[in-house]
C-alpha cells in the first residue's frame, strides 16, 4: 500500500482549515442549531448502531486503474456518543488490513483487536479490547479495494481513441455505493465534512467535489493531488475521477463552472457550460442563497449506465457522455433540450438534495421530484422557443400509469433496506413529485411558493428534512393550508378521477357538478381513495378560469359563460378527468378551439381513460382522426406516439395491425410532407423534433415512402453524400434501416460499430444492431452483447434493444446467460433491469417467466420493480382482450 507523503492523522486536523467558509460557518452552527440537528438525526431512519456519529473523513487514495484495484487510508473524526466496545460502520467488498483509534494526536493509539466483516448487511464492526469512552476520537483504517466496470463505487470506463483504448476512473455512490470505496457511515443523514487526496499518473487530470489545494510530483511517474474540505454532506455525494481529461471553465456569481471530457470531445460540451451559467444565475436568484462552492463542474463520461443518465455529486456532476454532450454529427434539437434540461435537474440538487439532503430515502422524492419539477420550470423560462412547458403533460401521464396500477407505491414511502432504496427511483418519485409540485405551486402561486422554498432552504442548510419542513414553509409563505393537501398526494398512493356531470348554462353561466373517484387501471371494483383536489375549470372560449377545491368527494363550480367545460384548464393538476357522454361529445367538438397545451390533456385523458376502459376506447382514434394537419407539433407527436402504443398491442394480430397502419399512415403521412425530410430556414424547434417522431412512427408502420426515402439516404452517404444524412436525420434514418435490415445491411452497421472512435457514437450504433425485426439478426445482436466485443456498458443495452421488438427471445436469452448478463448491469440495477426486458411482453406467460427469476434471484425486499413490470404485462393482455376489439371495429369503420 502507497501511503501518502504526508500523514493522514496530521490531515484529519489540518483539513478544516482549507475549508471555504461556508464550510467553517456550518462548522461553527449556534449550539442551538447543533442541538435540534442532534435531535433530528436521533430520529433518522439508520442500518447503523447509534452510538458513534462521524464528523470528518480525510482519505489517501491510490488508484491502480489497470490492475482494477486501489489501496487507501482514511482517518475519521468520530464522537463516541455512549461507552462501547465495538464500532460498525458500512464497508463493501473492501478488504480491512488494520484499524486504529486514538482520541487524538500523540494520545495512545488501540488497535482493533477484532475486524468483522458482514457481507450480507455491507458492515465492518471494529472490537477493541479496551471500551471506548464518550468523547472525541480519530479512527485509523488501512483498506484495499477493487474498481469495478459497472457504475456502481469507484469503478473504470473504457474508451477508443486514434492511438488505441484508454481508461478512466469515476465513482458513483448514490443510493448505498460509498461504501465501496471508503468505510464510512454510508446514510444520508451522517453528514460529515471529507478531505481527499489521490496518488494518480503525472499525466493525468484528477477531479473532486472541491478545487485542488496542491500538487506534488512523486517518483515512478506519479503525483499527488489534495483537494480542499468539502461542507458537512451525505456519503452518496462524494465524487472522484481520473483520467486522460481537458477542462473548459467559465464563471458565474463568483462560481467557477466547468466542463470536464476525455481529450478531443471539449468542444461537445460548450453548450452545457454555456448553459451552465444561465442556470446557476438563475438558481442563486430563485433560492435566495448563492451557489456555496468555490467551483461546479460537469464531467462527461463515455459509455452508460442502466441505472443514471446523471449524478449530482456537489461541485462534480457526473453525466454519461450521451446525455450532455452535443456531437455535431449526430446530435439533434431533441439531443440539445435533453442537455439543458439535464444540466438543469442537476444544478437544481446543488440545493435541493446536496445543501438541504433528506433524512432517509422515504423523502428522497425531496431531491428528485423537486429537480424534475424544477429543470422543467428552468428550461420553459430560459428557452420559451422550444415549448418545452407543453411536455409536463407528458410527464404527468408516465406518473398517472404507473400510480394506477395496484403495484403503486406513496411519493413519500417506506424504505427499509438498500434494495428498497435502489427501487425509490422511479415514475412515482421522479414524475409523480415533480407533478404534485407543479400543482401545489398553481394552487398557492409562483410567489408564495419560492418563499417558501427560499425559508426552507436557509432552515436546513447543510443538514437534513423531511417533507413537512418544506411544507410548514410553503404554509407560511402561503398564508393558505396546504399540508393537508400535500399529504393527500404525497402520503398515499394513487390517482385521482375527476367525474364532470352533464351541465346547464343560464343567464351566461354554466353549473357544473365535479365527483371525485379514482383511476385504476387494474383494480376495477377498488374503493376510492379520498383527496382534496385543487381543480381548475373554464367553458371553452372564456377567458376566465374558476378554481374550487374538491373535498369529501363532491364539489360544485359555476363558470363564466356557456359553451363545452374543460376541467384541468392549463394542464396543472394531477388527477385523471372523464366526462359525461354528453359533455365530452361537446369538448371533443370544440378540440380545435383550445390551447394546445389543453389539445395535449385532453388527447392524453381519452387514450389513457378508453384504455382502461373509463371511456370508449376509441376515442382518441376519433380526436386523430379530426385533428387538422396544421395543429401543434406536440399534439402530432402524441398522436404519433398513440399509433406506436397500439402497433405494440397489435403485434402478434396481423390483420388488425395491417389496418391499423392503413389510418395511421393516412393521419400521420400528410403531416411529414407538411414538415419535410429537411430542416427548413427558421422553423421552431417542436417541428424539428416532430420530423423526427414522423419518421420514426411510419417507419415502423411499415410507410412504403418513408421506408424508400430512408434507405435512399443511407446509400447515398454510403456512397459519399454527406448531406443525405444531416445531424438532425442520422439517428431516426439509421433506426428505419436497422428495423428493416437484411444480413449485408446488418454486417455494414456492426463493421461501423467496430470502426468508430467516437464513444457516443459507438453506443449509438451497438444499440441499432438489435432493433431489426427479422428474428434471426435480432438473436445475432444478443449473441454480440455477450462476445466481448462491445464494452461492457454497451452489451446490456444491446439486450434491453433486442426486447422491445422481440421481448421473449431477449428475456429468455439473459435467463439462459443469467450470469455472464449480470457482468454487464450494475448490482444496483439488476432488480429493475431484467424486469424490464419482459415488461412489453402481450401475454401473461412472461409474466409467469418473469415472477419464477424474482423468487430464484432477489430478496423479497428487492421485487417492486418485479411485481410493477408484471402488473404492466397482465393490464396489456387485458387490453388486447377488452379493449382491442372495439378499436379493430372502429377500424373497420374507417375502411368503409
Amino acid at each position: 500500500m502507497q501511503r501518502s507523503l504526508i500523514s493522514a492523522a496530521i490531515l484529519s486536523l489540518t483539513a478544516l482549515a482549507a475549508a471555504p467558509a461556508q464550510a467553517a460557518q456550518a462548522a461553527k452552527a449556534k449550539p442551538a442549531k447543533a442541538a435540534k440537528a442532534a435531535a433530528a438525526e436521533s430520529l433518522a431512519t439508520t442500518q447503523l448502531p447509534r452510538n458513534v456519529r462521524p464528523t470528518h473523513y480525510a482519505i489517501s487514495l491510490t488508484p491502480d486503474a489497470q490492475a482494477a484495484t486501489f489501496s487507501a487510508r482514511v482517518v475519521i473524526a468520530i464522537e463516541v456518543l455512549e461507552p462501547s466496545a465495538v464500532i460498525t460502520l458500512h464497508a463493501l467488498d473492501l478488504a480491512l488490513a488494520s484499524a486504529s483509534i486514538a482520541s487524538g494526536p500523540g494520545q495512545q493509539v488501540q488497535q482493533a483487536s477484532k475486524i468483522a466483516l458482514n457481507a450480507d448487511k455491507h458492515t465492518a464492526s471494529l472490537s477493541f479490547a479496551q471500551p471506548l469512552a464518550k468523547g472525541s476520537y480519530q479512527l485509523a483504517i488501512d483498506y484495499s479495494g477493487k474498481i469495478g466496470n459497472q457504475a456502481a463505487g469507484l469503478f473504470s470506463l473504457d474508451y477508443d481513441t486514434p492511438s488505441g483504448k484508454k481508461r478512466a476512473l469515476y465513482t458513483q455512490f448514490e443510493a448505498a455505493d460509498a461504501r465501496r470505496m471508503v468505510p464510512s457511515w454510508d446514510e444520508p443523514a451522517f453528514r460529515a465534512t471529507f478531505a481527499l487526496e489521490a496518488t494518480v499518473p503525472a499525466d493525468q487530470m484528477a477531479v473532486s467535489n472541491m478545487p485542488i489545494v496542491s500538487s506534488t510530483a512523486l517518483d515512478g511517474g506519479r503525483k499527488l493531488v489534495r483537494f480542499a474540505t468539502t461542507p458537512r454532506m451525505s456519503t452518496y455525494l462524494l465524487f472522484f475521477g481520473q483520467g486522460d481529461f481537458e477542462r473548459a471553465t467559465a464563471t458565474e456569481g463568483g462560481t467557477e463552472l466547468g466542463v470536464i471530457t476525455v481529450k478531443g470531445r471539449l468542444p461537445q460540451a460548450q453548450f452545457v457550460l454555456d448553459s451552465s451559467k444561465a442556470v446557476l444565475r438563475e438558481y442563486n436568484d430563485y433560492f435566495g442563497l448563492p451557489y456555496p462552492l468555490p467551483k461546479l463542474d460537469n464531467l462527461a463520461a463515455p459509455g452508460r449506465s442502466q441505472f443514471f443518465g446523471a449524478m449530482e455529486n456537489w461541485g462534480a456532476i457526473m453525466s454519461f457522455e450521451s446525455t450532455i454532450l452535443l456531437d455535431p454529427a449526430i446530435s439533434t434539437q431533441a439531443d440539445k433540450q435533453e442537455a439543458f434540461s439535464t444540466a438543469a435537474h442537476e444544478t437544481a440538487h446543488q440545493w435541493f438534495g446536496n445543501l438541504v439532503t433528506m433524512r432517509w430515502w422515504d423523502d428522497l422524492w425531496l431531491n428528485e421530484g423537486f429537480a424534475t419539477w424544477m429543470a422543467g420550470r428552468t428550461t420553459a423560462l430560459l428557452h420559451p422557443e422550444w415549448q418545452t412547458s407543453l411536455n409536463r403533460v407528458a410527464g404527468r401521464n408516465s406518473a398517472i400509469e404507473r400510480d394506477a396500477l395496484a403495484t403503486t407505491h406513496p411519493v413519500v414511502q417506506r424504505v427499509a433496506t438498500v434494495e428498497e432504496a435502489h427501487a425509490a427511483f422511479d415514475e412515482i418519485t421522479y414524475a409523480k413529485g415533480g407533478a404534485v409540485i407543479n400543482m401545489l405551486e398553481n394552487y398557492v402561486g409562483e410567489e408564495a411558493w419560492r418563499e417558501g422554498v427560499r425559508g426552507y432552504i436557509k432552515a436546513n442548510a447543510y443538514g437534513n428534512a423531511v417533507s413537512d419542513q418544506l411544507w410548514q414553509h410553503i404554509e407560511r409563505a402561503a398564508k393558505k393550508p396546504v399540508k393537508a393537501i400535500a399529504h393527500d398526494f404525497t402520503l398515499q398512493p394513487g390517482v385521482p378521477l375527476i367525474k364532470v356531470s352533464d351541465y346547464s348554462c343560464q343567464g351566461g353561466q354554466t353549473r357544473v357538478t365535479l365527483t371525485q373517484g379514482e383511476y385504476s387501471k387494474d383494480h376495477p371494483n377498488k374503493k376510492p381513495l379520498s383527496w382534496r383536489v385543487p381543480v381548475l375549470a373554464q367553458t371553452v372560449g372564456a377567458q376566465d378560469v374558476s378554481r374550487v377545491l374538491v373535498t369529501g368527494g363532491k364539489a360544485s363550480l359555476t363558470l363564466p359563460g356557456c359553451g363545452a367545460v374543460l376541467v384541468n384548464a392549463g394542464q396543472a393538476g394531477y388527477y385523471r378527468t372523464v366526462y359525461a357522454p354528453k359533455a365530452y361529445a361537446a369538448l371533443a367538438a370544440s378540440f380545435g378551439k383550445l390551447a394546445p397545451l389543453d389539445q395535449l390533456g385532453l388527447m392524453t385523458e381519452s387514450w389513457a381513460l378508453g384504455m382502461a376502459g373509463k371511456q370508449p376506447a376509441s376515442d382518441a382514434l376519433s380526436l386523430a382522426r379530426a385533428t387538422p394537419v396544421d395543429a401543434a407539433p406536440q399534439v402530432w407527436g402524441r398522436i404519433a406516439r398513440i399509433f406506436d402504443d397500439l402497433r405494440v398491442y397489435t403485434r402478434d394480430n396481423e390483420a388488425t395491425r395491417a389496418k391499423l397502419s392503413s389510418f395511421a399512415i393516412s393521419r400521420l403521412a400528410p403531416v411529414l410532407a407538411r414538415v419535410g425530410w429537411d430542416a427548413r430556414s427558421g422553423e421552431d424547434a417542436p417541428t424539428a423534433i416532430l420530423r423526427e417522431q414522423l419518421i420514426y412512427s411510419l417507419g415502423a408502420l411499415g410507410d412504403d415512402d418513408v421506408l424508400v426515402e430512408a434507405r435512399r439516404r443511407y446509400d447515398a452517404s454510403l456512397a459519399g453524400d454527406a448531406k443525405a444524412l444531416p445531424p438532425e436525420l442520422r439517428r431516426v434514418v439509421l433506426g428505419v434501416v436497422a428495423r428493416n435490415a437484411d444480413a449485408r445491411v446488418w454486417e455494414q452497421l456492426h463493421a461501423a460499430a467496430k470502426a468508430e472512435q467516437s464513444s457516443l457514437v459507438k453506443a449509438e450504433l451497438y444499440g441499432l444492431l438489435g432493433e431489426s425485426a427479422d428474428p434471426a439478426l435480432a438473436q445475432r445482436a444478443l449473441d454480440l452483447a455477450l462476445s466481448g466485443e462491445p464494452d461492457a456498458t454497451i452489451g446490456s443495452g444491446i439486450i434491453a434493444a433486442v426486447s422491445r421488438e422481440h421481448t421473449e427471445r431477449a428475456f429468455d436469452f439473459a435467463m439462459a446467460n443469467l450470469p455472464k448478463v449480470n457482468t454487464l448491469v450494475e448490482s444496483s440495477s439488476r432488480a429493475g433491469y431484467f424486469p424490464a426486458l419482459a415488461s412489453g411482453a402481450l401475454n401473461t406467460a412472461m409474466a409467469d417467466k418473469l415472477k419464477a427469476y424474482a423468487e430464484a434471484n432477489l430478496p423479497a425486499t428487492a421485487r417492486s420493480q418485479t411485481n410493477t413490470a408484471i402488473s404492466r404485462i397482465q393490464y396489456r393482455a387485458t387490453v388486447i382482450r377488452d379493449r382491442m376489439p372495439e378499436i379493430d371495429a372502429w377500424l373497420d369503420r374507417q375502411a368503409l
